[in-house]
């Protein structure tokens, strides 16, 4: 039985089968808390006499399914979340209509009540195929159709959809209707519904061309003080113009609504005209530019996807990597270009290309074009590849044609295929054409085979103390060789008196082939360190030779400059847990390179390497002493920081992981409770939760003091920041509470779920933690199977915003040997999301592993 799932063979003979005119969509909000109606009529046409199905999710009753006047008995064609229709006509109407259930975990009509003031939040998240659990749909993004939703409401409510909001008719008894007018032709997982008790700002746009493109900032009512929609506005208006200019083709909708939803599972979605974003990018405490920063991507990022993603959309799942990578690479082509963020591919290193190496060396790597059978690989696959490498691999073909001939291709592409569906192919058929350059050898090395390449300079010196022989050794993963051929900046870097490294030389070479020569050093004195790939003009892992780590282990990455330090930090991080230098070395390094870095984005991630390079990859014997000397590290770092700068705030929070000594946590006691203060740094409510936790996490602090600040903070997040304490704490009590909470009865909401698990999974706590490996092994399977896709993949530590449950601080061979038992078990009970996600843990397991016994040597 299908279940819910729908493979890419159905999808096309459906496709074959039906073409969509338009839906009529009417919601019924008024009718409680747990579920809203739900009417659908579609109209398409089709092969006559066929048989094919329509897709609907819900847990509540269907009263009626009419197909051209005739009644259909739900209980005979309802079944897998599918109706089935047979006897088609050429031209059919079709009518659903039926009670639906409102979400708690961020697919399909979310639901939020806020306990700060008792307004209730709704919107819609349909990507991947979540549209199905709001109406009855055709589920699969190219039968794109025409949209009209009518929505009944509280009189009270501000709603939206991808058409501009109409006036409300006045439908008696507190409810009022809001019809809106049909959308251009979409794909179902980019419409949208957001109704509640929003605060809403509105700004009109006028672009350079003289077009008005109206435009909304909305939020809940309690974090309306913290919206600060100039910034917002600003970079929305920089990005339409600079976007109309990249893609050749006008803001393609009618209004630009940006609305910060409750409990979003992820950063934003490109909603046609209406992008949902998630709250934490409402700065409520400090933010940092690098926040900022982060916010302008994703702001940007969802604005590409209306022409990209929305405008032209794929034809099936499997170039939703387009999307996405082509939505990443141009959010920050514009963001250096439009915005003050000019080095915004530092940023993209440091946090979000590091990632996709990650990704790509476990043993679930997939290529950037991946095969898509069905919906479930959708989930699995969607991740560090899809966005980051797709984004870098971009760059590089705009770099490989020329800008102007990638301009002309683009323009082409996305004016022959506008509100239709279309491929990779048809993308570099236009590319192709505009450049002259043959893209198929370039697509089957960089597109269509997983994996990347490992580049390191391999050099001999005569007697002089001068290159004898310069080369570039590429080395191709074993199991998936591709004839990948790299264009790269080398860059020479000396020391001066201070320490710090100094770009001297640059040159560039074409690296094809196991071995490259590099002529042009040979008989050159060797600088104190090289940079293969400075400048990051391919996507490729990095090594040094022997000088160059000798030089870091010195002096650390003190480099003058922001991206040679990401690059060299990021390769540093790769090789350590690759197991090929030690993770005290490491730290030592990265302590070093933390205390002169100057970039926030950059600083932070340090933090998180550091964090995870003691905790998790050096041996138990060095792991306090290690612990110690970087706590002493952040708490000195923290004092000596600039009053009011970004490092202040880091440090603090750096601390706030680290602190473990009575000198530490009286210092953070101290601080929570206003006895003593920092310089420019007022001790916010974020912040004060990250202390707090710490101190729960230690013992410092127990249940009496998380009531008190949760009293203090009586908001949504407060709740979730509270739970999340009350789970670190290091009893058996708060462990087996906050593990019930989890895995029993009715699972908390999303937000609240990433939360416990946070807090339950502290390092430190490996013993109390322990009895909950084999509880894992024991209920994931079943867990998954009852949950829905986020919520399971959630909970078993297959998303990035969270651990999950798998016992990652439990480091040994038994939980390698758990894994390999379940993944011994037949697809059935261990289902491939599930195994995926338990082998990329499997993984990170043992690679600790093998770290820890390479660092318990020398």
């Amino acid at each position: 039985m299908p279940g819910t799932n729908l493979t890419q063979t159905e999808a096309e003979h459906r496709a074959a089968l039906v073409t969509v005119e338009c839906y009529e969509i009417g919601l019924d909000l008024t009718r409680g808390e747990r579920t809203f109606g739900s009417t659908t009529t579609v109209r398409f046409s089709a092969a006559p006499g066929a048989a094919t199905f329509i897709d609907l999710i819900t847990e509540g009753p269907i009263h009626e399914i009419t197909l051209n006047d005739h009644r259909l008995d739900p209980a005979e064609v309802y079944a897998d979340a599918r109706i089935s229709l047979s006897g088609l006509q050429a031209h059919n109407v079709l009518t659903v209509r039926a009670d639906c259930p409102y979400s708690r975990t961020g697919e399909g009509l979310h639901r939020m009540a806020d306990p700060a003031d008792g307004g209730v939040y709704l919107y819609t998240q349909f990507e991947v195929a979540d549209a199905r659990r709001v109406f009855a749909h055709f589920e699969q993004p190219d039968l794109k159709a025409s949209f009209r939703f009518t929505v009944l409401a509280p009189d009270e409510w501000t709603v939206f959809s991808n058409s501009p909001t109409p006036p409300p008719q006045s439908w008696g008894r507190g409810r009022s209707r809001w019809s809106f007018a049909p959308t251009e032709r979409l794909p179902g997982y980019a419409t949208a519904l957001v109704a509640g008790d929003y605060h809403t700002v509105r700004q009109d746009f006028v672009t350079t061309d003289g077009t008005i493109v109206p435009m909304t900032v909305a939020g809940r009512r309690s974090l309306a003080p913290h919206l600060d929609t100039e910034e917002i506005f600003d970079i929305t208006g920089r990005g339409i113009d600079y976007f109309q200019e990249l893609f050749g083709h006008r803001y393609p909708f009618a209004k630009y609504d940006q609305i910060f939803v409750p409990e979003f599972n992820a950063g934003a979605m490109e909603n046609a005209g209406c992008v949902t974003i998630g709250e934490h990018l409402i700065f409520r405490s400090k933010a940092l530019d690098a926040d900022h920063e982060r916010r302008a991507d994703t702001l940007l990022h969802e604005l590409a996807h209306m022409w990209f993603g929305d405008l032209v959309t794929m034809r099936w799942w499997n170039d939703l990597w387009l999307n996405e990578a082509f939505a990443s690479y141009a959010s920050m082509r514009c963001m250096e270009r439009t915005t003050r963020w000019h080095d915004a591919w530092t940023s993209f290193i440091t946090v979000r290309k590091d990632n996709a190496y990650h990704q790509d060396r476990l043993p679930s790597t997939h290529p950037v074009a991946a095969t898509i059978r069905d919906l479930e690989d959708i989930y699995t696959n969607f991740d560090g590849i899809t966005y980051a490498k797709g984004a870098s691999v971009i760059r590089q073909l705009a770099a490989y044609i020329g800008d102007e001939a990638f301009l002309s291709g683009l323009r082409t592409y996305v004016a022959r295929h506008a509100w239709g569906n279309a491929t990779l192919t048809d993308l570099l058929d236009a590319l192709q054409t505009a450049s002259g350059r043959d893209l198929r050898t370039w697509s089957r090395a960089w597109l269509e085979t997983a994996g990347a390449d490992t580049l390191h300079p391999v050099v001999a010196l005569d007697r002089q103390g001068r290159y004898a022989s310069f080369e570039i050794a590429r080395e191709a993963p074993a199991d998936r060789p591709a004839p990948r051929s790299h264009r790269v900046a080398i860059g020479l870097y000396h020391q001066d008196t201070t320490g710090s490294l100094s770009l001297t030389r640059q040159i560039e070479a074409d690296i094809d082939g196991p071995r490259t020569v590099v002529p042009r050093l040979i008989g050159e004195p060797p600088p104190d360190l090289v940079l293969v790939n400075d400048g990051d003009l391919t996507y490729t892992h990095l090594r040094f030779d022997h000088r160059s780590l000798r030089t870091l282990s010195a002096a650390g990455a003190d480099f003058t400059e922001p991206l040679p330090r990401a690059l060299t930090m990021g390769a540093l991080t790769d090789m350590m847990e690759n197991s090929e230098i030690r993770a005290s070395d490491y730290v030592s390094i990265a302590m070093r390179t933390a205390r002169t870095e100057s970039d926030p984005e950059a600083l932070r991630s340090l933090h998180h390497r550091v964090h995870s390079a003691i905790q998790l990859f050096a041996a138990p014997s060095r792991r306090s002493r290690l612990a110690a000397e970087w706590a002493a590290a952040t708490h000195s770092a923290l004092l000596a920081a600039p009053p009011g700068s970004d490092a202040q705030v880091l440090w603090l929070e750096a601390l706030c992981d680290t602190a473990e000594n009575s000198e530490q946590l009286t210092f953070l006691t101290r601080l929570l409770h206003g006895h003593d203060g920092l310089d420019g740094l007022p001790i916010d409510t974020r912040l004060r939760w990250s202390i707090l936790r710490r101190l729960a996490a230690t013992g410092w602090a127990g249940r009496a003091e998380i009531d008190a600040e949760a009293d203090r903070d009586p908001t949504a997040d407060g709740l979730r920041y509270a739970a999340g304490a009350r789970a670190a704490m290091p009893c058996a009590e708060a462990k087996a509470a906050s593990w019930a909470r989890m895995t029993e009865g009715e699972s908390p909401s999303n937000e609240t779920l990433v939360a416990l698990s946070r807090g339950f999974q502290q390092y430190g706590q490996e013993e109390l933690l322990r009895p909950y490996a084999g509880e894992f092994f024991a209920t994931i399977p079943a867990l998954w199977a009852r949950r829905t896709p986020q919520m399971a993949r959630l909970l078993a530590g297959g998303t990035t915003k969270t651990p999950g449950l798998y016992p990652i601080t439990v480091v040994d061979h038994g939980v390698v040997a758990a894994v390999d038992t379940l993944l011994a078990r037949d697809e059935r009970s261990v289902p491939a999301g599930l195994r995926r996600t338990l082998s990329e843990r499997r993984d990170g397991t043992r690679r600790a592993l093998r770290a820890r016994q390479l660092d318990a040597t020398g």
